[in-house]
């Protein structure tokens, strides 16, 4: 065997290592509950003991789907820039002569119309439309539905996923299509009196002009967030709308972004306190990228 090998993502089927010269005995005791490796799906292996990362769940998903195998749903929609929280388990999209079964984390989906994969960061998703129809035919309730649609309306036109739900399956779609009755198409991200009074802050401050709405990926290609305001000279993100509520600072820390968020009160409340916040942030993290560089 060559013990050099370094799959995508540590991620590897049975039947390669197999073909590499490795015995079932010996994959067998790699994978042992103390052993440096583990069986993260059926026929497929990862090459570490750690706990999976999103990054590699998605690399095994598509490595057990085999041929033609596209992730959708929650995770192809934040692969395309749209800021929704992840799910527990992980859709990927095979074509319908596949007979493969959902197993462990995995949703596998059989369809007679598989989409054209779009590869961003070496990972294959569904086109964004496609995407979110398949997320919204499996929200759990109307207000997660709301969410999700209304979070892709800023990013793909609702003519698109009209467009989409009719070529595709109706299965789960009723919700979804009188949901695209009602004008999704000025859904905002931030209502006005906000983007004033963010703006009033960042003169204040003195800070120069952010980038919005942008969306910031980590190093391996995963989508971290949307942030209102993104200064990339200094990796810092600013949150001041509520649709953004489900991001954690801890993570964006761990990719070595600071993201600082502030309550909508407070903005109309605080705002010297506010504006006192974000200047030591940013010049915090300014020197931070000083250091580092």
């Amino acid at each position: 065997m060559h013990h050099d090998l370094t799959p995508s993502d540590k991620v590897i089927t049975i039947a390669e290592l197999r073909a590499l010269g490795m015995n079932s005995h010996a994959i067998a005791a790699r994978c042992k509950p103390s052993g440096p490796w583990q069986r993260i799906l059926r026929g497929v292996v990862l090459m570490t003991a750690n706990r999976p990362t999103r990054r590699q769940r998605l690399r095994a998903a598509v490595t057990y789907g085999g041929d033609g195998a596209v992730v959708s749903g929650v995770d192809a929609m934040r692969a395309h820039g749209v800021d929704v929280p992840l799910s527990p388990d992980v859709l990927v999209l095979v074509p319908a002569r596949r007979r493969l079964a959902g197993i462990s984390y995995l949703t596998v989906e059989r369809t007679t119309r598989p989409p054209k994969p779009v590869l961003m960061a070496d990972l294959p998703y569904a086109p964004l439309a496609r995407a979110t129809l398949d997320a919204a035919r499996r929200a759990a309730n109307h207000e997660q539905l709301q969410a999700l649609v209304s979070a892709a309306a800023s990013r793909c036109t609702v003519a698109a996923l009209r467009s989409e739900l009719n070529a595709g399956s109706q299965r789960g779609s009723a919700a979804v299509r009188e949901l695209l009755s009602d004008d999704l198409a000025n859904a905002q991200q931030v209502v006005p009196v906000e983007v004033a009074l963010a703006k009033r802050v960042l003169r204040a401050a003195g800070l120069p002009p952010p980038h919005w709405h942008e969306p910031i990926y980590d190093d391996t290609g995963l989508l971290l967030g949307v942030p209102d305001m993104w200064w990339p000279d200094v990796s810092l993100a600013w949150d001041v709308s509520p649709q953004t509520r489900h991001h954690d600072p801890r993570v964006w820390a761990a990719a070595g972004v600071t993201l600082v968020r502030t309550p909508l009160d407070r903005l109309h409340a605080d705002l010297p306190t506010v504006v006192d916040e974000l200047h030591l942030a940013f010049t915090t993290s300014a020197e931070s990228q000083r250091r580092a560089s």
